[in-house]
């Protein structure tokens, strides 16, 4: 059998001090998501095919990894965790009548179809806030974002808001059907406003609306794209949604959070068909792609059997990992372990020693010296694999301590107690 050496396409090894950062930037996020009293939830790595149907709005059905059970019944690698989220609340949740808040780290699976170094495995972290229509939890949830990513040191980011309402009532006014909803909402997505006022001319939309479509692409900005859109808009619905974004923005301003944020009236919900109101996503320079992805889903817990307002977010942690290496942000991330070297005949010593050290909370790693070996190879050694300090016991009974980050070496007591 040939040797597999290489992991497929889309998925990656993660090790080291590498993996040390990721799993350091998760406890932050983690911290910030328990600051706002969210509350942890773990929902399975798959599901059954209906979780993700195309009626619930997430990918399509040819992204999705499917299995089969012993039963016949198709399973999917969960592409996204909301679903996943909405349907545990639905089911656990289903007497609550006040705000459940949830939170949860996990990996999803979305197999591309074009790959083009696109990750097939990515991690994300999220936040649901379940049973609140209200703007104060809009508002929550964009606050929340960003304290997130202050807390791991980003700095340079925006949330770019819009309201999936503003996009429906141009829809309506324009009168398309399905077919062209989905061409037009293509079109928006890739900035492509030639195309979207040729594509409506060539279906005899009036030029009112296409006049209205073609403003979207001013209606980015501060919150003074927001009255233009309200004059712009063709009707109350799309009046209301506006009226919204403001009293969203009004919220955060008591936060002191709305430096980050700029509307974007564009925002159509791309692929997830679940969001029925606010929608943001979160950018930095460093990646190509959203490292925040969110919005209001007031009807996809219907889908499971319990009516209620909801909104949630997820960030995606490689992509936000991938925009900080970039920018050099890697300071949350410190040397952990201290190494003890051993000649032979100390063994006694050095267990004792790395079991007193470890009982203070210390990380230790146990290291007999091979006799063939120099000292200098396990400096090294343990600089590679980013140790704080080193300990050698000597044969003759003498301790010395190395830190490994300024070079300074001196001798210590048995007891370790200036590790």
């Amino acid at each position: 059998m040939k040797k597999l050496l290489h992991t497929p396409e889309g998925v990656r090894d993660i090790i080291n001090v590498q993996c040390g950062r990721k799993q350091a930037l998760q406890n932050r996020i983690l911290k910030a998501f328990h600051q706002y009293g969210y509350h942890d939830i773990q929902t399975p790595v798959f599901e059954y095919f209906d979780v993700f149907r195309k009626e619930i709005g997430t990918v399509p059905s040819k992204d999705l990894y499917k299995l089969f059970d012993k039963e016949g019944n198709t399973l999917v690698l969960r592409p996204d965790i909301t679903p996943s989220v909405a349907r545990a609340a639905a089911t656990l949740f289903g007497d609550e009548k006040l705000p459940v808040r949830l939170c949860y780290t996990g990996n999803t699976f979305i197999n591309h179809s074009s790959y083009q170094g696109r990750l097939r495995e990515v991690t994300q972290m999220g936040a649901e806030l379940i049973g609140d229509d209200t703007a104060e939890a809009d508002a929550e949830m964009l606050a929340l974002v960003i304290e997130a990513l202050l807390s791991v040191g980003l700095k340079e980011f925006q949330l770019s808001v819009g309201n999936v309402d503003y996009f429906s009532s141009l829809i309506e006014d324009a009168q398309l059907d399905d077919e062209a909803r989905e061409r037009v909402t293509h079109l928006i997505n890739n900035r492509n406003y030639f195309g979207v006022d040729d594509y409506l001319d060539k279906v005899k939309v009036r030029r009112s609306s296409r006049e209205a479509f073609a403003s979207l692409n001013g209606l980015v900005g501060g919150p003074e794209v927001l009255r233009e859109a309200k004059e712009n808009a063709p009707d109350s619905s799309g009046v209301m949604a506006v009226k919204r974004l403001e009293r969203i923005y009004d919220v955060l301003k008591l936060y002191g959070l709305e430096e980050y944020i700029t509307f974007d009236l564009s925002m159509t919900g791309g692929t997830y068909g679940y969001y029925t109101g606010i929608i943001f996503r979160g950018y930095t320079f460093g990646t190509g792609d959203a490292i925040v992805k969110g919005g209001r889903y007031d009807r996809l817990l219907e889908k499971f059997g319990k009516e209620s307002p909801s909104i949630g977010f997820a960030i995606v942690v490689d992509e936000l990992m991938n925009a900080m290496s970039r920018q050099k942000i890697h300071g949350f991330y410190t040397r952990k372990n201290t190494m003890i070297i051993y000649d032979d005949g100390k063994t006694k010593e050095a267990v004792s020693l790395a079991r007193d050290l470890r009982h203070k909370a210390k990380n230790v790693e146990l290291l007999k010296k091979d006799k063939k070996r120099i000292l200098e190879e396990y400096i090294e050694y343990g600089k590679r694999y980013y140790a704080g300090n080193l300990i050698y016991i000597r044969e003759s009974g003498e301790i010395t301590m190395i830190n490994l980050v300024s070079g300074e070496h001196k001798v210590i007591n048995g007891s370790g107690d200036e590790v």
